[in-house]
């Protein structure tokens, strides 16, 4: 049985991440990129579609987890009647393969444990060939292998890898999980021990940077590390959440597949990161961003693959139930073809911020721009699908134009403030006309507020962006309206829905209600702070802290009615949002960069991107000072050190002894 939402974590490797469970549980792993096939789908349907499980038995949540400081290296802690048993479960930094470290801990008394393993490639569809080589066990189909490697005793049950084992105070239980090309070898196992170390270094030294220091810090940095976490690092691409398909109302059918990268967030990303001081991280989104979206303008699709794919052809799974049955399951996301005028103003704004920022500017990146523009001359004046990716007919969304409206906006600055050549009279024009149109067709007079397209009496939350883009002033009386209108109409258990879903079905094509949309939330703090309600802007945000999980994660959406996470997980829009707001809150200017520190970071970004990192492999020399054992384990005294017996028992050092019955995958 799947978790609440709010039950689970995430590690990762900058490739792709795994959820994980308080139970002890990896119910989500996708491998070897966050949009591969899952190979443990029990998020999404039931334990025949893949997990690997690992706690004392009988035991069903840990009593209590963490993550190790400023990392991404997860500790759950189960208590049990026998003893107190921990278990770590990190992903090394990508170096060759993609790997999964987990280290039993016994913390007090002698606790009996189980390992359950159960691969399912193709989404939980594919049982593989397993069989043991060497001391480790494999399992492959079609162009997928994984490999584990534990010193203790494994057997199938039921086409499932099965280890039972006893851990004492002080002794430590390795197992590793590789994912390789299933025509290769399967790589030497890490060395879990060192493997956390580095891992946990590695978040450290990367949180170091880390240049925010006002109220909330701690929520603002595992935001940061959660975007972190959610970038495919060979690219700079950010993906917008590791799943697909969790529900935005429990049992319903509005389930997406959140695994690609979103230009609706691109200008808000960049800010968040260059917030937190990771100029290097935004420079890279920022050259994604570049590179995606180069070619026809007419064809500038709402999200793409994290590589920069464009075909993400969407289909459902039949085979799986869904998370707590709510179907369908769906891969790809059909929305990538839809027409939404709104990722012009967000690819102008965030190249725009970037170059304030201090990116030296160059040519190709501004003939971009440029053709952009073109096609906007005419392109602005069509209906389109709008922010949310609605499934039901074209409409002349308010929001849509308003973002039309900052793509000629930040043109015009672009060339006013960085001395770039345009049209700038015709786009003056042009950016007036929106306008005029906007204020005269978006705005309700009856209402006091503008309204989700023109005509329309419907109100839509993103309208909370038209002055946080500078459309126009919070002060103004019409903006006030609109906050107001929000507030009375869109609030669900004091957060903000995007629309309403329940009664919308003429403009989204979708049956069923929501949850509320927590980036929406903390748009509405940031323009309640604008119209100087400071304090109602606090209580909103730390309300909206509170409903982070005990981890500091949140999902796309929160359900008032069942007091539920829900939507894909984690999610970086929600995350992005806090950093944002959170900042703001605390009086904090917009980053810029000087021209010798960006100069400084794109060496960075080359030498990251050219440097090798540690690998701690069984059998071959740490970079740590020690001894190894004959094993490739740590030299610690006898009683510290697990390896396997006939029983299953861990036992003190005295030789390994592989499995000899390998578990059916």
């Amino acid at each position: 049985m799947t978790l609440p939402i709010e039950d689970y974590g995430i590690i990762g490797d900058l490739h792709t991440a795994g959820v994980v469970g308080r139970d002890g549980s990896i119910d989500w792993l996708c491998l070897p990129r966050f949009d591969s096939a899952a190979c443990f789908s029990n998020l999404l349907g039931a334990e025949e579609h893949g997990r690997w499980k690992i706690a004392p038995k009988g035991a069903h949540r840990a009593t209590h987890r963490r993550y190790r400081g400023d990392s991404l290296v997860l500790e759950s802690e189960f208590v049990t009647p026998e003893g107190t048993v921990r278990v770590v479960d990190c992903m090394p930094i990508r170096q060759e393969h993609p790997e999964v470290v987990r280290l039993v801990e016994g913390v007090r008394g002698r606790v009996s444990m189980r390992m359950d393993l159960t691969i399912r490639f193709g989404y939980g569809q594919i049982v593989p060939w397993v069989r043991r080589v060497d001391g480790t066990l494999t399992a492959i189909a079609g162009p997928d292998g994984l490999s584990l490697w534990t010193p203790v005793h494994t057997h199938g049950e039921d086409f499932t890898t099965v280890a039972e084992f006893t851990v004492s105070e002080g002794q430590q239980v390795p197992f590793t999980l590789a994912w390789f090309p299933a025509s290769e070898e399967p790589p030497r196992p890490v060395d879990a021990v060192y493997a956390i170390e580095d891992t946990e270094t590695w978040w450290h030294e990367w949180v170091s940077q880390c240049t925010y220091n006002g109220r909330d810090r701690d929520a603002v940095v595992r935001s940061l590390i959660t975007l972190k976490a959610l970038t495919y690092e060979p690219t700079g691409g950010i993906v917008a959440a590791a799943t697909t398909s969790l529900p935005e109302a429990l049992g319903g059918g509005r389930n997406w597949d959140y695994r690609f990268c979103w230009l609706r967030d691109a200008t808000l990303t960049l800010e968040s990161l260059m917030r937190g001081g990771f100029y290097e991280e935004a420079m890279a989104w920022r050259d994604w961003l570049l590179r995606t979206v180069a070619g026809d303008p007419s064809q500038l699709q709402i999200m793409y693959g994290a590589g920069g794919e464009r075909r993400l052809d969407e289909w459902e799974v039949d085979w799986l139930p869904g998370y707590e049955g709510s179907a369908p399951v769906r891969i790809g996301n059909a929305a990538s073809g839809q027409f939404q005028l709104d990722v012009y103003g967000e690819v102008m704004s965030a190249l725009y911020e970037a170059t304030l920022a201090g990116d030296n500017f160059r040519d190709p990146a501004w003939d971009l721009q440029c053709a952009l523009m073109d096609f906007l001359e005419t392109g602005w004046s069509k209906p389109d699908d709008g922010i949310w990716e609605v499934r039901g007919p074209q409409r002349h969304f308010t929001h849509s134009k308003v973002m039309a409206w900052v793509a000629v906006d930040r043109a015009i600055k672009t060339v006013e403030n960085c001395r770039s050549d345009g049209p700038v009279d015709k786009w003056r024009a042009l950016r007036q006309e929106i306008h005029t149109q906007v204020t005269t067709q978006g705005f309700n007079a009856k209402k006091g507020s503008f309204t989700q397209y023109y005509g329309s009496d419907a109100l839509d939350a993103s309208l909370l962006m038209i002055p946080l883009v500078g459309f126009l002033p919070a002060s103004d009386p019409r903006v006030k309206g609109t906050i107001e209108a929000v507030e009375r109409e869109l609030l669900d258990g004091g957060f903000v829905l995007r629309y309403q879903a329940a009664t919308a079905g003429d403009v989204d094509g979708l049956s069923g209600r929501e949850g509320a949309f927590l980036a929406c939330s903390f748009w509405l703090a940031d323009c309640l702070s604008m119209i100087e309600r400071k304090q109602d802007a606090r209580t909103l945000f730390d309300r909206l802290l509170e409903l982070r999980n005990d981890l500091g994660l949140l999902s796309e959406e929160y359900d008032p009615v069942a007091g539920r996470l829900v939507g894909n997980f984690p999610q970086a829009f929600s995350h992005v949002s806090l950093v944002n707001t959170a900042s703001k809150l605390a009086g904090e200017a917009k980053p810029v960069m000087e021209p010798e520190m960006m100069s400084q970071t794109r060496r960075g970004m080359v030498r990251s991107r050219t440097g090798s990192g540690r690998l701690h492999r069984l059998g071959q020399q740490s970079h740590h000072k020690g001894h190894r054992g004959a094993a490739g384990t740590p030299a610690l005294p006898a009683e510290k050190t697990a390896t396997a017996d006939p029983s299953g028992s861990a036992r003190g050092a005295g030789g390994t002894s592989a499995a000899n019955d390998a578990g059916s995958g």
